[in-house]
């Protein structure tokens, strides 16, 4: 573990949010969940997120999870961002999405310099930020910044967000590739280009942000290969949550929206059980079978490995951010296995809990098919991975040299 080198080193760390703060922030997110349930249906066949939920999540606070508190944000831990992302997915997954990236990205923005983030929050403190790391850009240098032009595809909140992070490649004055750059660009810059056919995930709105010849300040450019180090613009290095690690940060995050899914599978699963029989058998009621009951604690522990994981490796990032530490690569690379382990171990628990409820989970009716559908599309995100993760935390546990990415 390596201390933490930023644009500037900071005093005293302040601790994070206490744990009343946090209480506080889920219980109205929690009070919002029949008005967000309410909507996913219409959020789905709209593939976007009903504005009435958009505009309660803001007023509740839910969008500035990882916002500077010098900007009316909260500031919080990982661990809260997580808790945060679950709370909003009891309710509704596509919703939980839109809520998980805007925050990540909001972090990401914080990890900037002052004058970016002046930028994003200083006229309008409920700002919003969704982000593409993909560099599917061409870029070229220019006075003062980088002229831009590209398409980023799975740009989750895109019809919420008011800025956007995304991904070009530095090139050098031959044209060769020496660097990723993350630019922040306003929306208000930026087309967008109605994508987002998909069978899960449906309301996240994931679209095509397109950029032609935008131009982007330095001040808003934040080099890639600087940050997977833990090197950041800002120049606030008192603010512990602004010194977390990268990519375990945007690994762990996709995990939030999983939790949610799978605490709520297994409540109505269970809730369900005692008046729901089993076909075919002599059984009324599902409960009273001990195969179904098998079915149920088997999911339930699978649920609570994947909350186990999670806050493992939250806990771990949030200790490093606050001791001005980065974690050395054998760390990184088992957190992003933990986050991979933890949305395996949901993706698992939602198959068996539908199967013990049956056939009924599928009905259009049914939230449990939603949860299913949402849960499946959302664990295919690149770099939450299984089989990728695990690779890479193999190849970091033996010290080899052939690393898959510098992703880590």
């Amino acid at each position: 573990m390596t201390t933490t080198t930023g644009a500037a080193t900071g005093a005293a760390t302040p601790a994070f949010p206490d744990a009343a703060d946090a209480d506080e922030l889920l219980a109205r997110i929690r009070a919002l969940q029949p008005l967000i349930a309410g909507n996913a249906a219409q959020g789905e066949r709209d593939r976007r997120v009903v504005e009435e939920s958009i505009a309660a999540l803001t007023e509740a606070g839910a969008f500035r999870t990882a916002q500077p508190r010098r900007h009316g944000g909260y500031e919080t831990s990982l661990r809260t961002m997580l808790d945060v992302s679950a709370t909003v997915a009891e309710a509704d997954g596509g919703t939980s999405w839109v809520v998980t990236l805007c925050n990540v990205c909001a972090w990401m923005a914080g990890l900037m310099s002052g004058q970016a983030q002046d930028d994003v929050w200083g006229a309008n403190p409920d700002a919003k930020v969704s982000g593409v790391l993909t560099p599917s850009a061409e870029a070229v240098r220019v006075e003062g910044g980088y002229r831009i032009t590209g398409r980023w595809f799975y740009n989750s909140g895109s019809w919420h967000a008011d800025w956007a992070g995304v991904g070009f490649p530095v090139t050098d004055e031959n044209g060769q590739l020496v660097d990723q750059g993350l630019a922040l660009i306003p929306r208000s810059d930026l087309g967008l280009e109605d994508t987002w056919f998909v069978a899960g995930m449906a309301s996240s709105g994931s679209n095509c942000l397109i950029a032609e010849d935008v131009f982007v300040p330095d001040h808003r450019i934040m080099s890639t290969g600087a940050a997977l180090g833990g090197k950041y613009p800002t120049e606030y290095g008192d603010e512990a949550l602004y010194r977390s690690a990268l990519v375990p940060v945007l690994a762990l995050v996709l995990v939030g929206p999983q939790l949610g899914l799978g605490r709520r599978a297994l409540e109505i699963v269970k809730t369900k059980a005692a008046g729901k029989s089993i076909a075919y058998t002599h059984f009324a009621a599902q409960s009273d079978s001990v195969a179904f009951q098998l079915q149920l604690a088997e999911a339930a522990m699978m649920i609570d490995t994947a909350h186990l994981h999670a806050y493992r490796a939250a806990d771990a990032i949030d200790s490093a951010a606050r001791a001005g530490t980065y974690p050395d690569v054998l760390e990184r690379a088992r957190m992003r296995a933990d986050a991979a382990w933890a949305l395996e171990h949901v993706t698992k628990a939602i198959d068996i809990l539908l199967s013990a409820h049956g056939a009924a989970a599928f009905a259009s009716a049914n939230p449990l098919q939603r949860i299913w559908r949402d849960s499946a599309v959302a664990a295919r995100h690149a770099v939450t991975l299984p089989a990728v993760n695990y690779e890479i935390y193999g190849k970091a546990l033996l010290g080899r040299d052939d690393q898959i990415t510098p992703m880590i």
